[in-house]
């Protein structure tokens, strides 16, 4: 996990349901990306990285790749989202961890949202 201290970042916040293909991939991605801090978790207890209030509070925005993680995560974290921005990229589960297509699909979803921001 890239997570920085930094207050000069922006901290992304990626999530999937067990944090192993899509939310691992979008944080090594965007881990390139100068001026960002990122880090990746899952909805489900079962995930490598499950989700936490301590994430969700690092946060400024948080990505999730379905309707149904927000949903989730809306339930179960109501009182600590406070406002936060969250994007649903509506990415299915079908792919794998560093997938050409994953990463590329990622990157016109996101890229246009990161204020020009660029790979170092």
């Amino acid at each position: 996990m890239c997570r920085g201290s930094d207050n000069h970042l922006t901290h992304l916040l990626f999530v999937c349901s067990q944090n192993r293909l899509r939310s691992p991939t979008a944080e090594a991605v965007f881990s390139r990306y100068e001026g960002l801090a990122c880090a990746s978790a899952g909805v489900h207890d079962s995930a490598d990285v499950p989700l936490d209030p301590e994430l969700i509070a690092w946060a400024d925005v948080i990505f999730v790749m379905e309707a149904a993680h927000r949903c989730k995560i809306a339930r179960k974290f109501k009182r600590h989202l406070h406002g936060k921005r969250m994007v649903v990229l509506g990415i299915p589960d079908d792919y794998a961890y560093m997938d050409p297509a994953l990463v590329r699909l990622l990157e016109a979803k996101v890229v246009p949202l990161l204020g020009g921001r660029r790979a170092g």
